[in-house]
């Protein structure tokens, strides 16, 4: 029986993956929304790297015997989904896409941060910092392009 601090481990895993299929999701219908080429590609790639992300911590997972994960991600993301792409077929600026992208990106560094409050092993941790960094770069990519596409 796996002891209360395992639990608590895999359970802020679990979130944090689901948050990665949130942010899979939606950085790849943004990318798809957006009418920016070079946003397009950037969107599509970063949508990649989530997944890459989750399969990480899905593989370590597994490899300490957890059950498989809830492949939807959370009810919250697929209204953002949702609205992303609804303002798209309405004729939304990609000043509104980057808006969302801004704010997933920002629950996504959430998550980690609560994650790294963990008494997790220290290769996880790692793992988490490293894929946190990534985030806050990705992050500070889309509020720089939220500013420049408001000006």
């Amino acid at each position: 029986m796996p002891s209360k601090d395992q639990m608590e481990a895999e359970g802020i895993l679990r979130v944090v993956v689901e948050n990665l299929i949130d942010a899979q999701n939606n950085l790849k219908s943004i990318g798809e929304d957006t009418k920016s080429e070079t946003l397009r590609r950037w969107f599509l790639a970063e949508s990649l790297k989530r997944a890459e992300f989750r399969g990480e911590i899905e593989g370590f997972l597994h490899r300490e015997g957890a059950r498989d994960i809830d492949q939807d991600g959370t009810a919250s993301a697929a209204v953002v989904r949702a609205w992303a792409g609804l303002k798209a077929k309405l004729g939304g600026s990609d000043q509104g896409l980057l808006e969302i992208a801004e704010e997933g990106e920002r629950s996504m560094l959430t998550a980690y941060a609560d994650a790294l409050e963990m008494d997790l092993p220290q290769p996880v941790r790692e793992m988490l910092a490293t894929q946190a960094a990534r985030v806050r770069e990705s992050h500070q990519y889309v509020a720089a392009a939220v500013a420049g596409a408001a000006n």
